[in-house]
């Protein structure tokens, strides 16, 4: 495990949540689920003040955000503030069947932010809300997998494909069971569809895996060889 993602990983067992199937990385940065800032949200006591809206628009929202964590001793809190912005065709891509709802993502962007800040995990990772950039330019790259770009994947179901497939590489429990997830039809149909960069993070994912399982296996020694 690269050093950024063991840090990732060491902050988040803290609260009692596993690093595989929550985060992934978009373009080498680190990506959490909002569901799983939520859940932390929710163990850890946070509660929010009432958000200030700094801007109001039919298109674009800008919340103020204040988060409050209880300390390890009674009377002790920490405290930390963000902002959510949301502009539909800016940094949030609303589908032609979709109503655009930019105050609640608004808000789920700047709460997100101050969990991070809260856990100590701002600047390791971003939330899938909170990554602005990379659902920018995501779709361009899944375009680029296929031309058709209404019938390719949309970037959650692509995120959520990517969690899924890492969770059963680690519910693997030898080396032939991951393999075989691997060259599964299913399985190789949904890595065809991902962005060039999430399939390759998978595929590592899957050989970092099999290593843990002891492959490539010990060569057995041969006749003339003697004992140590």
């Amino acid at each position: 495990m690269r050093t950024a993602d063991k840090q990732i990983a060491d902050i988040l067992v803290r609260y009692g949540e596993p690093f595989a199937g929550n985060v992934w990385r978009v373009q080498g940065t680190a990506v959490i689920y909002h569901k799983t800032l939520e859940r932390i949200a929710g163990h850890t006591k946070i509660r929010f003040d009432p958000p200030t809206l700094l801007r109001s628009e039919r298109d674009e929202a800008v919340i103020l955000v204040t988060g409050r964590m209880p300390g390890e001793k009674a009377g002790e809190e920490r405290v930390e503030w963000s902002i959510g912005e949301a502009l539909v065709n800016v940094n949030y891509r609303v589908s032609g069947r979709q109503a655009a709802y930019v105050y609640a993502m608004a808000e789920k962007r700047a709460k997100d932010r101050v969990i991070l800040k809260l856990i100590e995990l701002h600047g390791l990772v971003y939330s899938e809300e909170e990554a602005d950039e990379f659902r920018q330019n995501q779709p361009m790259a899944i375009r680029a997998v296929d031309e058709d770009f209404d019938a390719s994947p949309a970037f959650d179901e692509v995120t959520e494909q990517e969690a899924d497939l890492k969770r059963l590489i680690d519910e693997a429990e030898t080396i032939n069971a991951v393999t075989d997830l691997m060259l599964d039809e299913r399985t190789q149909a949904t890595l065809n569809a991902m962005p060039h960069g999430t399939r390759e993070e998978v595929r590592d994912y899957a050989k970092a895996r099999l290593r843990a399982l002891g492959w490539p296996p010990a060569k057995k020694a041969g006749r003339g060889s003697r004992a140590a």
